[in-house]
């Protein structure tokens, strides 16, 4: 583990949002609850699950759930250790959940478009964005918006992989560069020469993002 960002908004004292850089493919994780109830989250559990549960417990966090933005390997090499070390339900997008079953059976929760996880108070909606891959999705969280690999800062992911379709991809896109522009962005990869940025920004200086 290499890098930790808290990102909570001020003016949204109950939220729980850190950014953990994992790994040696540059994945960001992310810590998403609600600090009034003390539980929160994994986004993308990947790498190295006992020293982001470690940085979870210190902040006095238990974690309750795991979710996944996509099923690729450097995203969720972590979902069975996570599920042993938690007991964790595992939220995933019900075209991908299949990919899953080997791993964390028991404790799939099948997700699809508007679906809705609440911790405390803290609500995450997710958007099924494919393209990157069949059941891509993003995570949005009052002004945050998690991407994965669909949306990175300044590109976006590939789609030359099984389960990768350009045109969908491109849908997808389109769809987020429709979102409000103050929007934060939070993707799933330190690709970019920032570790976060805005929809507004991506619409002006992303090539992907320029319809």
């Amino acid at each position: 583990m290499r890098r930790v960002r808290d990102a909570a908004v001020v003016g949204s004292p109950d939220l729980y949002f850190k950014q953990i850089s994992v790994g040696y493919m540059g994945n960001f994780v992310y810590l998403i609850g609600d600090k009034k109830v003390k539980e929160c989250a994994v986004v993308d559990p990947a790498w190295d699950v006992d020293a982001i549960l470690k940085e979870a417990e210190k902040d006095g966090m238990k974690v309750v759930a795991g979710i996944l933005t996509h099923t690729h390997f450097d995203h969720a090499n972590g979902v069975e250790a996570l599920v042993e070390k938690t007991g964790a339900k595992i939220y995933v997008h019900a075209n991908e959940a299949k990919f899953l079953k080997d791993v964390a059976s028991k404790q799939l929760i099948e997700t699809k478009e508007g679906f809705t996880l609440k911790i405390g108070a803290v609500e995450m909606i997710f958007l099924h964005t494919p393209g990157h891959t069949e059941g891509a999705q993003c995570i949005q969280v009052g002004e945050k918006l998690v991407t994965g690999d669909t949306l990175f800062v300044g590109a976006c992911g590939r789609c030359d992989l099984p389960g990768g379709d350009e045109k969908k991809l491109m849908q997808s896109l389109k769809r987020l560069a429709g979102l409000d522009g103050s929007l934060q962005v939070f993707p799933g990869h330190a690709y970019g020469d920032a570790d976060s940025s805005t929809i507004g920004n991506e619409r002006r200086t992303n090539p992907y993002m320029k319809f």
